[in-house]
């Protein structure tokens, strides 16, 4: 059967996310193969102090995404898009959306980017002895409640970006465990939330007396694999305004970012590793065991599966590292010799292998936003250097591929050098990665361990959440999604494997140095630079 073929009989699975640049869309066969890509850029605003998408933004994109994806099946197949074996939706992991009974927004989203939530955040950790992240759902919800604000006696429904749009499309208040692990507690075992955090919370807020439950208002936890609803006639007209996307069509469990990078990598058993790079940077270790004690810098989130997952979060990544190459490009603009963007990414990436082992002395800070690791809850960016640096463009561009994984290291060095966690492997994917050889080799000096690149690695979480949707068609319905992705879809896939050398290592320890003295500068700049 041949791709039009499959594409017209339906043998295929869609998968849809939300990344906090671009919403992709990615059709693949049941192999894993990929027919056809949509994209629809967009960009978080900041409003009022809060890192959010309106609706009417997430509409548009999701809309157009798909219109994207559509069109290109249409001019490469010359058939029209009506149907898909199965769909899954993934969008980035914890935020808070808050509708009432009616399905309307009782208060701004309010994305991972934000960390207004420290109060609570504190708090819970305390109540749990549980790691709470400022940007979790809980921590959204709990601070919304410790600030009195009204619209918390009127919620009905509490969710991701990701169960949010599952919800639209199918009417199915339900979510995948790994989202689920960055809204609430998972108990690992009962594959559900914990539920002795939940009591311990109902207990924290019963004399708010509010009408609702948490379990009432937060999603039903669901596994890889599970049933999770199908495309209702409204979701099928809301996603194709064409329409001819029929609805039926079943869909998996939504998922988060994390959970989809490490179905795209593989990287879903015990002693295996993924960082996923981009516009914000996390790396994921599978356990084999619980950690020696808690850890502010370490989310403990699951696999698709349920598996218990050590991660090392980063709220910032490549956002201000892709604010310079831009500048290149308004450059060559000015001097009347425009260059495409992607050529000037790879001049400016690969030139950087050049640059002095620990960057000549530079420093540089891409803090968009609060970082977490850091315990910087503000956003500046910086770049520095002595008059003794060595300021030169490959420097320049390496420091700033550094620091993309700055944050993220401090916390893998906590699993990897003090905690001996072992893996088998390191995967990485994202953005950050697009460039051979370049990114690959810079994460493995940070993580001073063999690093691998899949081909299909700049497909990332839309390939990952298309994979978890093919996985609710396979036929032995007793297959582990571990023994699916490895036989299956990654038997016949090739990629390249960096190690660093010593010098590598070396020098990016040398920057590390600089990077944890300098955060004293970002905590002064948010005192001193609190202009708009």
């Amino acid at each position: 059967m041949d791709a039009k073929e499959k594409i017209l009989s339906g043998q295929t699975a869609l998968g849809i996310e939300f990344g906090s640049t671009r919403i992709k869309a990615v059709l693949i066969d049941l192999d894993g193969n990929v027919l056809a890509i949509g994209v629809y850029d967009w960009e978080n605003s900041l409003v009022n102090g809060v890192w959010t998408y309106s609706l009417e933004e997430i509409d548009r994109g999701v809309k157009g995404c798909y219109g994207s994806l559509r069109k290109e099946v249409e001019e490469k197949y010359g058939v029209t898009l009506s149907t898909t074996g199965s769909i899954g939706i993934s969008a980035m992991m914890h935020g808070y959306i808050a509708q009432d009974k009616d399905d309307v927004l009782l208060a701004p989203f309010q994305t991972w980017r934000n960390t207004n939530t420290q109060e609570s955040a504190d708090i819970l950790t305390e109540l749990f002895d549980f790691n709470i992240p400022l940007r979790w759902s809980i921590a959204h919800l709990y601070q919304r409640i410790l600030d009195k604000e009204e619209h918390v006696n009127h919620l009905a429904y509490v969710a991701t970006l990701s169960a949010y749009m599952h919800r639209k499309l199918t009417g199915k208040h339900v979510i995948g465990i790994g989202d689920a692990s960055g809204m609430f507690p998972i108990d690992s075992e009962k594959l559900d939330y914990d539920q002795r955090m939940v009591e311990q919370f109902e207990e924290l807020i019963k004399d708010k007396g509010y009408a609702w439950k948490l379990r009432e208002i937060f999603p039903k936890v669901l596994v890889a694999g599970d049933d999770a609803g199908s495309l209702t006639e409204e979701g099928a007209a809301y996603l194709d305004e064409t329409g001819n996307l029929k609805a039926g069509i079943p869909f998996c469990a939504p998922e988060g970012d994390a959970g989809t990078g490490m179905v795209a990598t593989n990287s879903v058993g015990p002693r295996t590793g993924n960082v996923s790079a981009g516009t914000s940077t996390f790396a994921m270790l599978v356990m084999e065991k619980s950690l020696s004690r808690m850890y502010r810098e370490i989310d403990m989130v699951t696999t698709p599966s349920g598996y218990p997952v050590a991660m090392s979060h980063a709220n910032n990544g490549t956002s201000d590292l892709n604010a310079w190459v831009k500048l290149f490009a308004e450059y060559s603009e000015l001097m009347g010799q425009p260059v495409d963007i992607g050529r000037i990414y790879e001049a400016l990436y690969t030139n950087s292998l050049d640059g002095d082992p620990d960057c000549g002395g530079l420093l540089a800070y891409g803090y968009y936003s609060g970082e977490n690791i850091t315990m910087i809850n503000e956003g500046r960016l910086a770049f520095l250097r002595t008059p003794n640096s060595k300021f030169n463009l490959k420097n320049f561009m390496r420091v700033n591929l550094f620091t993309s994984l700055g944050a993220v290291k401090m916390g893998m060095d906590i699993l990897m050098k003090d905690e001996k966690m072992k893996v088998d492997r390191i995967m990485g994917h994202g953005g950050f990665f697009k460039t051979k050889g370049v990114g690959q080799r810079y994460l493995a000096a940070a993580v001073n361990a063999p690093v691998t690149v899949m081909d299909t690695a700049s497909e990332g979480g839309a390939w990952g959440i298309a994979l978890l949707a093919a996985f609710l068609l396979r036929e032995d319905k007793a297959q582990t999604l571990e023994d699916y992705l490895e036989k299956k879809i990654f038997s016949n896939l090739s990629g390249s494997t960096i190690a660093p050398t010593q010098e590598e290592v070396d020098g990016f320890e040398d920057f590390m140095v600089r990077y944890k003295a300098g955060l004293e500068i970002e905590k002064k700049a948010i005192e001193v630079m609190d202009w708009e």
